[in-house]
C-alpha cells in the first residue's frame, strides 16, 4: 500500500488498526473521530484530526489517502462505509502479519483481521468484518459483510454467517450451521444449531433469549 491511510475512529478498535498498519509498514496518516474532546490529542505519533464528516481530510481519500473503518457499533460502521462509497472510496483491509489466511481464501474488503486470527481454506469473508485475536474461521465457511467475531471464537467449518451478525468472545459454532442476519451470540456460548434472523443467544448450548 503506498498511501498513508486516515482512520475513522480513535477509540479502541482504532488503536489496533493503527498497530496492524504499522506492523505492516504502512504509514498512518491521522484519525478522524465524532468525539470533539479527542480532536488534536495524538495517538501515539499520530493526531486525532477532525469530525469523520471533515471535509477538509475526507478530499484527500481516495486521492492522497486510503481509508479504514475502525469502529464498533456495526450502524455507524455501515454509515461511514456508505458515505466513503458515495464518494467512490472502498476502506482497505488492516490485516495483522501474524493472521494466517490461507491462499485459498477469500477476503473481500475493509475487514480487520487480528493477531494470530486463522482463515482456512476455501474459507470467505466478506466486506468490512472485525476478526480479533486468535479466532478461527474454519475451511469453507462463510462469513457475511459487517461480521464481528469475538477473540478466540472457533467457527467450524462449513458454517454460514449472515450479514452483520455479532459473534462474542470464546463462542463456538459447531459445523454447519447457519447465522442470521444481525444475530448476536453472546461470550462463551457453544451453537449447536441454526439461529434466525436478529435472534439473541446465549448458553451451552446457546438458547434464544429475549432483550
Amino acid at each position: 500500500m503506498e498511501n498513508p491511510v486516515i482512520i475513522f475512529g480513535a477509540k479502541g478498535l482504532g488503536k489496533v488498526a493503527m498497530d496492524i498498519f504499522q506492523s505492516n509498514g504502512v504509514e498512518v496518516y491521522g484519525f478522524l473521530d465524532d468525539d470533539k474532546s479527542l480532536h488534536n490529542q495524538a495517538i501515539g505519533e499520530y493526531t486525532i484530526l477532525g469530525t469523520t464528516d471533515d471535509d477538509g481530510f475526507l478530499k484527500f481519500i481516495g486521492n492522497k489517502c486510503e481509508a479504514f473503518v475502525a469502529i464498533d457499533e456495526t450502524k455507524v460502521r455501515q454509515s461511514l462505509v456508505k458515505m466513503l462509497n458515495e464518494r467512490k472510496v472502498m476502506p482497505v483491509n488492516a490485516v495483522h502479519p501474524k493472521a494466517v489466511i490461507a491462499d485459498s481464501a477469500s477476503i473481500a474488503h475493509g475487514n480487520l483481521i487480528n493477531a494470530f486470527a486463522v482463515v482456512s481454506a476455501f474459507a470467505k469473508v466478506g466486506n468490512h468484518c472485525i476478526i480479533h485475536s486468535k479466532a478461527l474461521i474454519d475451511y469453507e465457511c462463510e462469513i457475511g459483510d459487517f461480521v464481528q467475531v469475538g477473540a478466540g471464537s472457533t467457527i467450524n467449518s462449513n458454517v454460514i454467517i449472515g450479514k452483520g451478525a455479532f459473534i462474542g468472545t470464546g463462542v463456538t459454532i459447531v459445523s454447519g450451521v447457519k447465522i442470521g442476519k444481525n444475530a448476536r451470540i453472546g461470550a462463551g456460548s457453544v451453537v449447536v444449531g441454526d439461529v434466525k434472523d436478529n435472534a439473541t443467544m446465549f448458553g451451552y448450548p446457546a438458547q434464544e433469549v429475549k432483550v
